[in-house]
């Protein structure tokens, strides 16, 4: 299978939110339905970094390390007796307005351009991670700090679901929806002690979401990662 983009996600913060299923359905691609943790739909707002992105394996000089930001929400697909958990997204945030462009024209993806900074500070036995994205004259951010050991994710666990979801879906629109695959291997993740989110919600993602401003997310978690690798091949789903 003909490997369109690697690259390593690294510092994977999950901010996640129990969210009114009615507020996804706008959104949710033709030929899927919701994937659900103990009966209840979640929604995440991430922040990582995007280093050492190639496409087709040849680097991209200056614009392939990054910060990105966005908000996905968990969906299932059950075709014959295969069972795939993907992720949707609603928007991802980066910096450059040519990758950006390059994922909306190929992937058919809903990448938006805006400024990004970050802040890493690792210490003897804590990190620091800061995301921030500037929109509507202000800075918006996601922050953790969280112990610098890295333990594998526990067995049916919250954490588990919000990170291991290996395929995406993209609705290009009311009957075409298009599926990839992604790989990286099964993250460990970090004890998170402390986090802030300053994010207006309804100016980057609509109204549908505005209602995650006063909300408080329900676990915050924050991932090591791994090199990962989107496959080209795009299936147009049939049903």
């Amino acid at each position: 299978m003909s490997i369109f983009l690697k690259a390593n996600w690294e510092h994977i913060i999950m901010a996640n939110y129990i969210i009114d299923s009615n507020l996804l359905n706008p959104f949710l691609p033709k030929g899927v339905e919701l994937d659900l943790f103990e009966g209840n739909a979640y929604v995440s707002l991430v922040g990582f970094m995007f280093k050492n992105t190639k496409i087709f394996s040849v680097p991209i000089p200056r614009l392939g390390t990054f910060e990105e930001i966005n908000l996905r929400f968990y969906v299932v697909r059950k075709e014959n007796n295969q069972i795939k958990r993907g992720v949707v997204f609603i928007n991802e945030t980066i910096p450059y307005p040519i990758v950006a462009w390059m994922a909306n024209k190929l992937y058919k993806e809903h990448y938006t351009v805006v400024p990004t900074r970050h802040q890493i500070q690792k210490r003897l036995h804590t990190n620091k991670v800061n995301f921030e994205w500037f929109l509507n004259t202000k800075w918006n951010s996601i922050y953790v700090e969280a112990k610098n050991e890295a333990n594998p994710m526990k067995a049916g666990s919250l954490e588990q679901f919000i990170y291991e979801h290996y395929y995406g879906y993209t609705k290009v629109n009311a009957t075409k929806t298009l599926e990839y695959k992604l790989q990286h291997l099964s993250w460990k993740t970090y004890a998170v002690l402390d986090y802030s989110i300053d994010c207006d919600f309804e100016g980057m993602y609509g109204k549908s979401f505005s209602v995650l401003k006063n909300s408080q997310p329900e676990a915050v978690f924050m991932a090591e990662g791994s090199l990962v690798k989107i496959e080209w091949e795009r299936t147009e789903l049939k049903d």
